[in-house]
């Protein structure tokens, strides 16, 4: 019995920097997102062209590998001593996961927005400007609801994507769950702590989708 608490206090412990990387991947992914989808439609060529390069790069390359460069660049560009990065006694390897994983998912996001933004009716933006409606008025008002309660299916996928994700951390030597879930399986050669991070990841994903179902059905107002 002592064994089990043991490895529960342990992957709980590794749980709660699941819970940071997830937590504040959302936090800044989505409106560096909803940004991004917004110069993506730019007029102006240039704008759009840098837009969708990042975009390509950030999809078509590994978020193992986006994460180990936004951890080596202050090095590698600036000679900036890594330990130097630290702040506020937060290690830089968090810093740069959570970095990596916002500017990885925001591409992500950018393109569900931009095509629910694309799929409203160009006559909506015509009788908000018949109202006296500002371009801003407009689609805060207007459109983004609508463009939330249209791409909701897709981002809660997004979102149950980032939960699994969060155990790529282990690259840059961050100990979220399933590294300690890992190390737990090595030293009681057992499978049980993996097993049980399973649980954990599933339990946090159930939890994900009630809650992004309940806000999709408060957004039927805008169906």
């Amino acid at each position: 019995m002592e064994r089990y608490i043991s490895t529960i206090t342990q992957l709980a412990a590794g749980f709660k920097f699941t819970l940071i990387i997830f937590a504040f991947t959302i936090l800044f992914s989505i409106p560096l997102g909803l940004l991004v989808a917004k110069l993506r439609m730019s007029k102006f060529k240039v704008i759009s062209g840098i837009t969708r390069v990042y975009i390509s790069i950030m999809r078509g390359t590994p978020l193992m590998l986006q994460l180990l460069l936004v951890y080596f660049l202050p090095n590698m560009l600036f000679g900036i001593a890594l330990r130097d990065l630290n702040f506020g006694g937060v290690d830089y390897r968090l810093t740069a996961t959570v970095i990596g994983f916002s500017l990885n998912y925001a591409a992500y996001f950018a393109e569900i927005f931009r095509g629910g933004i694309q799929s409203i009716p160009k006559g909506q933006y015509e009788a908000a400007q018949i109202l006296g409606f500002t371009n801003t008025q407009t689609f805060f008002k207007i459109v983004l609801p609508q463009v939330i309660k249209n791409v909701l299916p897709a981002v809660t996928n997004e979102v149950i994507t980032l939960v699994k994700d969060t155990s790529l951390a282990q690259v840059l030597s961050v100990t979220e769950m399933f590294t300690a879930a890992k190390a737990l399986s090595s030293a009681q050669v057992s499978i049980m702590p993996l097993i049980a991070a399973g649980v954990f990841y599933y339990v946090m994903n159930g939890l994900v989708e009630i809650v992004m179902n309940r806000f999709e059905k408060s957004m039927n107002y805008y169906h």
